[in-house]
């Protein structure tokens, strides 16, 4: 199996990306929620720039293993953290999430607010068309890549490298 490309982006990138984000939420939102853990820091900065002081957390967990059973990858997630509904009832919700892969657990997040009666929008920094395993894609995002993104958030106080050659089994 081929291992995919890996990007580090830095902080000044990640500036760029909410600034090319920005003019795009034609929407005016009610609240931000952040996907935990990787939506929290762009959703938080989205947040920030939309000067919305409501940010609200979601957490979800898929079965593990999806390469030992196919059929795991359409499973449903198991919702760990969830925010009561009447929070999000009749809202405008900025769903943020770090990068839309696969795109499950942007899209499990964004149904189970539409369920709440919540209007959800979804929004990402970086979206891989090639990794999508849905007819759907995030209503924002920042830029479109192939690789698999190291954000800078995600990189230990070891520098760069120490992600990259940390990784390998």
């Amino acid at each position: 199996m081929q291992q995919m490309r890996r990007e580090i982006v830095s902080w000044e990138e990640v500036e760029k990306l909410i600034s090319h984000l920005l003019p795009q939420l034609e929407t005016e939102f009610d609240l931000v929620l952040a996907i935990s853990p990787s939506g929290v820091i762009p959703g938080g900065l989205l947040a920030s720039a939309m000067g919305l002081e409501t940010i609200l957390t979601a957490q979800v967990k898929f079965p593990a293993d999806p390469d030992e059973d196919k059929s795991k990858l359409f499973s449903w997630p198991d919702f760990l953290h969830f925010p009561e509904d009447e929070h999000l009832e009749g809202q405008n919700v900025l769903v943020v999430n770090n990068a839309w892969g696969a795109g499950r657990t942007t899209r499990a997040i964004q149904k189970r607010v539409e369920a709440t009666g919540g209007l959800p929008y979804t929004c990402v920094l970086h979206f891989n068309p090639y990794r999508n395993l849905l007819k759907n894609e995030p209503d924002y995002y920042g830029a479109i890549t192939d690789a698999y993104i190291v954000y800078p958030w995600e990189i230990d106080r070891g520098g760069p490298e120490r992600v990259l050659l940390g990784d390998r089994t």
